[in-house]
């Protein structure tokens, strides 16, 4: 396809189908502020409107952001179907994780003290911030894979069941864009019965969790024929001392978590008492190291299908939402994303994320093509073409650059007027 400048033409074809998500008369300011939000560091709004050459007033997109008609969840959903369609996803990875932007005002949307559960060091126990629970997609690119942020919600500063409902709402919004199986991957914090079984009601999500080790599980109770009064529901239950006498241990190679370790583990088909008797596949798993066996940890699954192997080989999937947060925070602004409202807090973090979701996508459907442009950081030629990297190419090549007068508002295609003319994108829902 034809290029604009060295750039692929899918990157403008991405972006007019993006803009469908919103009415026609807001489509040409997400453009201008989308463009302007790829380019920039920092978070601030004003920083985006000095990143390309806005046609109006400064406060014509404050205003925009604050009272225009368009929904930020619409454009979350859109983006999910562009990557799923563009990588031809039939099995698509999703991942819950909360991260906390501090702030030394306590007069930022659903600020608070929040528990510092990173334990990072020379920080305090407590912080005073704001909870966002992200939604995100797993990229696979080799060995390698990337979190895609698709949505982000605050969690409100009352009470720590707010992350488990902003969790949930994301999900099923998620839910309705896709038709492809979907597996969704969560940390100890999440696996809670309340989140998972209302998640069922599609029929095509399954779940990969880590849980306590003393999490209760049993066997698959004895039916007795002719034995009055209920059935049981619960078997024999699974004790550590159960598991390694009746349970064989399996050890095997695996390139997980960025590098190749030895696995061991024991697996069984249980049922979780938290999740009211439901059937699952819970996988005892420790690693090995210099100073013998790791702490074991327990994984379940609800998809009794899978092996041992392919859980431990999905989980693993699931720290690449740490880059992404540390990326997105210190890399691509999310620290400076301050809003007086929490509507308008949403709004202008989805147009972040999605500014970075967008180049993220085009770094890794696009890395060799995107080489020649890299002379930018030629040291660099050999290695691998990250969103970084592209963000120093579109700079150079949009800054300054009015990019609404690409905007065709007759065929609603955003183009350069040096580039072909293009079929639109046609996706449905995966």
């Amino acid at each position: 396809m034809q290029n604009y400048k060295g750039i692929p033409a899918e990157l403008f074809i991405w972006i007019s189908y993006l803009a469908e998500a919103l009415p026609i008369r807001s489509i040409p300011t997400f453009i201008e502020l989308l463009i302007g939000a790829m380019l920039i560091q920092r978070g601030f709004v004003t920083e985006a409107y000095l990143a390309v050459d806005m046609k109006r007033q400064w406060f014509s997109y404050y205003k925009w952001l604050e009272t225009g008609k368009w929904s930020w969840v619409a454009l979350g959903m859109q983006m999910g179907r562009l990557v799923a369609n563009v990588l031809n996803l039939k099995h698509i990875f999703l991942i819950i994780d909360d991260f906390t932007i501090m702030r030394a005002s306590k007069k930022a949307p659903d600020v608070g003290v929040q528990h510092q559960h990173g334990n990072k060091p020379n920080r305090p126990k407590y912080v005073n911030g704001q909870v966002c629970v992200a939604l995100s997609m797993v990229l696979e690119c080799g060995w390698i894979n990337y979190a895609l942020p698709l949505m982000a919600r605050f969690a409100r500063k009352q009470g720590n069941r707010n992350k488990l409902n902003a969790a949930t709402l994301l999900v099923r919004v998620m839910q309705k864009a896709f038709s492809a199986r979907i597996t969704l991957l969560l940390d100890s914090w999440y696996m809670r019965g309340r989140l998972i079984l209302s998640l069922f009601d599609e029929g095509n999500l399954h779940v990969i969790g880590q849980v306590r080790k003393d999490t209760a599980l049993y066997d698959m109770p004895v039916i007795v024929e002719g034995k009055r009064g209920r059935k049981r529901k619960y078997g024999e239950k699974w004790t550590p001392e159960r598991v390694e006498s009746k349970l064989r241990q399996h050890r095997v190679l695996l390139h997980i978590y960025g590098k190749k370790q030895w696995v061991r583990y024991r697996s069984t088909v249980a049922r979780a008492r938290f999740l009211k008797g439901l059937d699952v596949l819970a996988v005892w798993v420790q690693f090995e190291n210099e100073d013998g066996l790791s702490a074991p940890r327990l994984l379940l699954c609800t998809d009794t299908t899978l092996s041992a192997y392919e859980v431990i080989w999905q989980y693993a999937k699931r720290w690449s939402t740490e880059p992404m947060f540390n990326q997105l925070l210190h890399n691509w602004g999310l620290q400076q994303s301050w809003q007086q409202t929490r509507q308008v807090l949403h709004r202008w973090t989805q147009i972040r994320l999605t500014g970075y979701a967008l180049i993220l996508l085009f770094s890794v459907k696009f890395g060799e093509p995107l080489v020649g442009l890299m002379n930018l950081t030629p040291w660099r030629i050999s290695q691998p073409v990250t969103a970084g990297r592209v963000r120093l190419c579109l700079q150079r090549i949009f800054r300054q650059v009015r990019v609404r007068d690409w905007w065709n508002p007759k065929s609603r295609k955003f183009k350069p007027p040096e580039l072909l003319d293009f079929e639109p994108l046609s996706i449905n829902a995966t």
